[in-house]
């Protein structure tokens, strides 16, 4: 049997992946009253074959009993019930951009702000976030892209490491990505833009692409960041970060940055040891 346990901040996600769940197969309940979790496992155990799989939805609206968590998942173990912990997280902005936009109330907030519910949550979570099998930043992930982690963990059951690199080509004219943890100017290498037949073209094409690998300097520089990026990670995680933004910057945004990004992208992807997705953010100011 497979017992998931999701949970993590209120509008990060939950009811989402909760849906995605029942869309595999799984089983759902959510906001299941805290001492009933242990019930719901042994008669799992003793049914049929039907419920081989369950996805549990746990959150701050147990109010009291959410205190009793730890304890129960304790006993859980101690009873052999096996359990793997899903945990949803979003950045504060985020979180209350969200709650703006819906104009649902912050089950912590009351008639108070959003930002101070969202505080004290924070605080309650810390201990279920510590001892999560998976922790999903959906800050920058679209529907499609948090599906595609939800099939990689309960799906595909590949091996999930908990964070999430996200790789944006941008343009230094429209300014730096705020969300950006390392940015890289990749102005020095040679500028498509003044060859005319690559000027309208990007770094999605292979003229572009080609012309701009085809510098020495192109390639020592991929390969010189691909080694940092592959040593701050796993210190990334050791600090607690489950998402990093790597921004790759030229003059526009549409031909060095994003033969760079997708470069990058590429190479991250075949050592499969971190979710990594990619953006090219002014790639459609190339006719501007």
């Amino acid at each position: 049997m497979r017992f998931v346990i999701v949970t993590g901040m209120s509008g990060a996600g939950k009811s989402s992946v909760m849906n995605m769940l029942e869309d595999i197969g799984y089983f759902c309940v959510d906001n299941l009253p805290v001492p009933l979790i242990p019930k719901l496992a042994r008669l799992a155990l003793e049914s049929s074959p039907g419920f081989d799989r369950i996805a549990l939805g746990v959150d701050i609206r147990s109010a009291a009993a959410f205190e009793d968590i730890p304890t129960t998942l304790e006993r859980m173990k101690h009873l052999g019930f096996e359990y793997e912990i899903l945990f949803l997280d979003a950045s504060d902005q985020v979180l209350v951009k969200r709650y703006k936009e819906t104009r649902r109330t912050h089950p912590l907030a009351k008639q108070g702000r959003v930002d101070k519910g969202i505080v004290q949550e924070r605080k309650k979570m810390q201990l279920l976030k510590r001892h999560a099998d998976y922790i999903i930043d959906t800050s920058k992930l679209l529907v499609r892209d948090l599906k595609a982690e939800v099939d990689k963990i309960f799906v595909k059951n590949t091996d999930y490491h908990n964070l999430m690199v996200s790789i944006v080509s941008f343009g230094f004219k429209y300014g730096i990505p705020t969300d950006c943890d390392l940015v890289f100017d990749v102005r020095f290498l040679p500028n498509p833009f003044y060859i005319p037949e690559l000027k309208k073209k990007t770094g999605n094409d292979k003229e572009v692409y080609d012309y701009v690998m085809a510098s020495r300097e192109a390639g020592e520089f991929l390969d010189k960041l691909e080694d940092m990026v592959t040593f701050l990670f796993p210190n990334y995680i050791k600090e607690g970060k489950n998402q990093i933004v790597i921004g790759i910057g030229c003059t526009g945004g549409c031909h060095r940055s994003v033969t760079c990004a997708n470069v990058l992208y590429e190479r991250l992807c075949k050592q499969k040891e971190y979710s990594v997705r990619k953006e090219h953010r002014d790639i459609g100011r190339i006719n501007i």
